[in-house]
């Protein structure tokens, strides 16, 4: 099944020449979307610049700057908060077939080589590598700004609720859910389907 991208802009290969300079913004539905693929309450806005210079017949070097305005959720409370993301990076678009094969040695990774995304050789989608640029700026655990530990939400299950099993006394009070009793319902079979 092939995956049809939230905010694809394709540039022809006839249209590079020696150079190109491309700006490419989202538009409500896009954003809606791509923020459903990323897991985010909200992207607000996103553009991106790119200078596209090719660097052999079958491949093309692009620097990037990415400015973002999304709604994430903050693990600590739940809350939805909004943050502003700007980030310079740079990729080299290579053709599919020259993509390295699945298995390779994590030793021969050079770290300060631009990323490389395959094109089908008829055009780049900056798009797509604007969204996969987005996913990677993103924190996998956002915090709204301010917010520490002693203002987290216990999401444990209360008791009654399946996964509740409780566990001893604890320092901070009376019996608490034990996390782990969904895990010891599995080992030993009695799982609900």
């Amino acid at each position: 099944m092939s995956h049809s991208p939230e905010f694809s802009r394709r540039i022809p290969f006839n249209r590079l020449g020696s150079g190109l300079d491309e700006t490419i913004e989202a538009s409500p539905a896009e954003r809606a979307a791509l923020a459903a693929r990323l897991g985010l309450p909200e992207i607000e806005a996103l553009t991106c610049r790119f200078r596209l210079t090719p660097a052999d017949n079958r491949s093309v070097l692009a620097e990037g700057h990415l400015a973002a305005k999304v709604t994430q959720t903050c693990v600590i409370t739940s809350e939805p908060f909004k943050d502003v993301l700007a980030e310079t990076f740079f990729l080299r678009f290579i053709p599919l077939e020259d993509m390295p094969e699945d298995e390779f040695d994590i030793d021969s990774i050079d770290l300060d080589a631009p990323d490389e995304v395959p094109h089908d050789g008829k055009a780049l989608d900056i798009g797509e590598a604007t969204a996969e640029q987005l996913a990677l700026m993103l924190d996998p655990y956002p915090r709204k700004p301010g917010v520490g530990l002693e203002n987290a939400v216990d999401v444990a299950p209360a008791e009654g609720e399946e996964g509740a099993e409780l566990s001893g006394e604890g320092p901070d009070g009376p019996r608490r859910p034990n996390p782990f009793s969904a895990l010891s319902a599995l080992k030993s079979g009695d799982r609900k389907e």
